[in-house]
C-alpha cells in the first residue's frame, strides 16, 4: 500500500520555485514528476498488530498514524529534492543552457529517484494535409518520431477548412506547415531545416512565442460545416410521405399464415394519394412506385416494388431488422440520397484519414480508444447514416468493388468500438452476422457483404440471418467475377488478418495485388524446404473454395512471394523436387489488433 500511495505523488513547480527563482528569472522546469520510489527507500507499511489486504486499502480509511507517517515521508523527500535541485542549479550541474539543449524531456538522478523535467512549449504546429498523400504521411510521420504534438486539419475530411488554406498560401497544394501564425511551408521546407543541422534551435524558437489568435485553429469537436454540394437537401417526395405517414392505417395484419407487423396495403395508400392529391388512381400508383424505389417503402416479403390492391407494404423505419442496424438512430434519414460515387468518395477519404491519424505506421495496430473520441469518426457515423437509401446501382464494377470493401473494413472498426469481440467461436460468429448497416433499404451484415456481394454468395457454413430482402438483389449488386484477391484487402480486426486499408476505384485491382503480396511477405506463407512443408494463413484454409487446388495454389502464390519464397516453391513443385509437398495451416490469432 505504501509503494502505492507513493509512485503516484507528483510534486509541482510550486516545490521548487523558492529555491529557482533567485538563480533565474524564467524557470523552464514545469512539472517534476515521480516515476517510482528507489529500492533504497524507506518502504511504508501499515502500523502494527493490522493487516490490510490490498483491497481493504482501496475502500477503508487510513489509520491516523499511517498517514501521518506518509505525509511525513512525502514533505520530507520533497524537501530533499527541492534542496538538491538548488544546489545543482548553484554548482551549474543543471543549467538553463543544458536544459535547453536537450530534448523536450530531461531526466536526471537526484538520491535516487529519477526526476523528469518536461518543457512545455507556448506554441503550436499546425500542418493540412490531404488523405492518401505521400508527403503529408512523410510530415506526420516526421512529427511523430521527433516527439511534437501537432494539430492536423486534412482538407479532405475539413472541406470548408481548403478555402482557408488557399487564403493563407495562395495554393490548395499540401502539406502546408505552421509555426503559431507564419507559414513555415511544404515538406521541402521541412527537410532543408532538417539537413541545415540547425532544426533544434530554429523549432524552439519558432516555438517559443506563444500561440495567438491568427494561426490556424485545430480541429473542434461536433461542428459541422454547411453542406456545399448543390442539391442536397429534403428529398422530394418527402411531401408525400409526410401525409402517408399521418393518415395511414399502420398495424399487425395475417398474410400467408403468418402475423405481418406494422404493415399496409397498396389499395389503402393509394386511396390516400387520391384524397390529397385529387389525382387519378394510375398517378397514385406511380408516386407508391418511385416511393419504393427510393426505400421509404417496402412489400413485405419483396415480392414486388409496388402495386394496388391487397399486398402489404411497411415503411423502412418500421422494417424488423432497422432496429438492429448500427447506423439508425431512431429514424431514417428523409435526405435527398446522394450519388453513391461520391458517398464512396467520402468514405474513402474519411476512413483513410483515421487509418493515417490513429494507428501504427505499418498499419497493423489502431487506437480504438482515440479513434472513438475523434472527428473524424464522429463525422463518419453521419456518413454512415447517408448509406440508408442509397441507389447502389448506381456504381461501376470497380467503384462497387472498392465501395464494399472499405465498407466492411469501416463497419470492422465501427463493431470493435461500438460492441467489442468476445471469446468463444459462437461469439465470433455472432460477431460477423449480427453487426449490420442499413444500406440501400436493405440489412448488410459483415458476413453478407464478404459472402454475398463479394464472393459472389458463396456461403460459409453459419448463416443465421437472410441478408437480403429481395431474391434479384445479389444478382444485381453481387460481384461478377471472382476474386481471391479481397481476402487480403478485408480485415477483421485481428492480428492474423491482413493490415486495415482502403482502396480507390481507379487503382483497386494494383492495390489488392500490393495487399496480397504484403500479406503473404510477412508472415502469410512460411516455406521448410526440408520437411517439404508449407505453412500457409488459415484464411486460405476457410476460403479455399475462392482459390485452386494446392498445386495451383502454390504455384499461384509464387507470383505474390519475394524471390527467396518463390525459389523454394519452385524446388519444391519441380520435377525434381523429390515428392509431395505437405500445406499445414497456421494458428490464427483472434487477439484485437490494437
Amino acid at each position: 500500500m505504501g509503494n502505492e500511495e507513493f509512485k503516484s505523488c507528483t510534486l509541482s513547480s510550486d516545490i521548487v520555485s523558492s529555491h529557482s527563482d533567485s538563480n533565474s528569472n524564467t524557470n523552464p522546469m514545469k512539472q517534476i514528476s515521480i516515476n517510482g520510489p528507489h529500492p533504497q527507500l524507506p518502504k511504508l507499511v501499515p502500523p502494527r498488530g493490522s493487516r490490510v489486504t490490498s483491497e481493504e486499502s482501496t475502500h477503508q480509511p487510513l489509520p491516523e498514524k499511517f498517514t501521518v507517517d506518509m505525509m511525513k515521508l512525502i514533505r520530507q523527500s520533497g524537501n530533499a529534492i527541492s534542496k538538491r535541485l538548488s544546489i545543482l542549479h548553484e554548482n551549474d550541474d543543471v543549467s538553463k543552457t543544458d536544459l535547453a539543449a536537450a530534448s523536450d524531456v530531461t531526466e536526471f538522478e537526484i538520491s535516487g529517484v529519477k526526476v523528469l523535467v518536461k518543457l512545455k512549449s507556448e506554441g503550436r504546429i499546425t500542418f493540412f494535409s490531404r488523405s492518401n498523400c505521400r508527403d503529408s504521411t512523410a510530415v506526420r510521420f516526421f512529427f511523430r518520431e521527433r516527439g511534437f504534438d501537432f494539430s492536423e486539419i486534412n482538407v479532405d475530411v475539413y472541406t470548408h477548412r481548403e478555402h482557408e488554406l488557399i487564403e493563407r498560401t495562395g495554393s490548395s497544394q499540401v502539406p502546408q506547415i505552421f509555426f503559431n501564425e507564419k507559414h513555415f511551408g511544404g515538406l521541402m521546407a521541412l527537410n532543408s531545416l532538417r539537413n541545415s543541422g540547425d532544426f533544434d534551435r530554429r523549432i524552439k524558437e519558432l516555438l517559443a512565442e506563444k500561440c495567438c489568435g491568427d494561426a490556424p485553429a485545430p480541429v473542434m469537436y461536433g461542428f459541422d460545416e454547411e453542406e456545399e454540394e448543390d442539391g442536397v437537401g429534403v428529398d422530394e417526395m418527402m411531401r408525400f410521405v409526410r401525409v402517408l405517414r399521418q393518415k395511414l392505417p399502420i398495424k399487425d395484419r395475417l398474410m400467408k399464415m403468418k402475423i405481418v407487423k406494422n404493415c399496409f396495403s397498396g389499395g389503402e395508400m393509394v386511396e390516400i394519394l387520391i384524397d390529397h392529391l385529387d389525382c387519378g388512381r394510375k398517378q397514385a400508383v406511380e408516386i407508391g412506385k418511385r416511393l419504393a424505389k427510393k426505400h421509404f417503402i417496402h412489400h413485405v416479403f419483396g415480392v414486388n416494388d409496388f402495386e394496388d390492391g391487397n399486398h402489404y407494404y411497411r415503411f423502412l423505419e418500421h422494417e424488423p431488422f432497422v432496429s438492429n442496424c448500427y447506423n439508425f438512430r431512431g429514424s431514417t434519414n428523409d435526405m435527398e440520397p446522394q450519388n453513391a460515387v461520391m458517398v464512396g468518395e467520402k468514405l474513402f477519404k474519411i476512413m483513410t484519414a483515421i487509418l493515417e491519424s490513429y494507428s501504427s505506421d505499418d498499419h497493423s495496430r489502431l487506437d480504438y480508444m482515440r479513434i472513438s473520441q475523434s472527428e473524424e469518426f464522429r463525422r463518419y457515423l453521419n456518413l454512415a447514416q447517408d448509406l440508408q437509401r442509397l441507389n447502389l446501382l448506381e456504381l461501376s464494377t470497380d467503384e462497387k468493388l472498392a465501395f464494399f470493401l472499405n465498407l466492411y473494413n469501416a463497419m470492422v472498426i465501427h463493431a470493435l468500438i461500438r460492441i467489442g469481440r468476445s471469446e468463444g467461436m459462437i461469439a465470433r460468429r455472432s460477431f460477423f452476422t449480427d453487426f449490420q448497416y442499413v444500406l440501400g433499404g436493405y440489412s448488410y451484415s459483415l458476413n453478407s457483404i464478404r459472402n454475398d456481394i463479394l464472393r459472389r454468395g458463396h456461403r460459409q457454413s453459419y448463416p443465421f440471418i437472410k441478408p437480403f430482402m429481395r431474391g434479384n438483389t445479389h444478382h444485381e449488386l453481387g460481384h461478377q467475377k471472382l476474386n481471391p484477391l479481397v481476402h487480403f484487402g478485408l480485415c477483421d480486426g485481428t492480428k492474423s488478418s491482413p493490415v486495415v486499408r482502403f482502396f480507390t476505384p481507379q487503382g483497386v485491382e494494383s492495390e489488392l495485388k500490393r495487399a496480397a503480396r504484403e500479406f503473404l511477405q510477412n508472415g502469410g506463407i512460411e516455406v521448410v524446404l526440408e520437411k517439404r512443408v508449407v505453412h500457409l494463413s488459415r484464411i486460405i484454409k476457410w476460403y479455399k473454395d475462392d482459390f485452386s487446388e494446392e498445386k495451383k495454389l502454390l504455384k499461384w502464390i509464387m507470383s505474390y512471394v519475394d524471390a527467396n519464397k518463390a525459389g523454394l516453391l519452385t524446388h519444391l513443385l519441380g520435377e525434381d523436387g523429390g515428392g509431395s509437398v505437405h500445406i499445414v495451416y497456421q494458428d490464427y490469432d483472434w487477439s484485437i489488433n490494437s
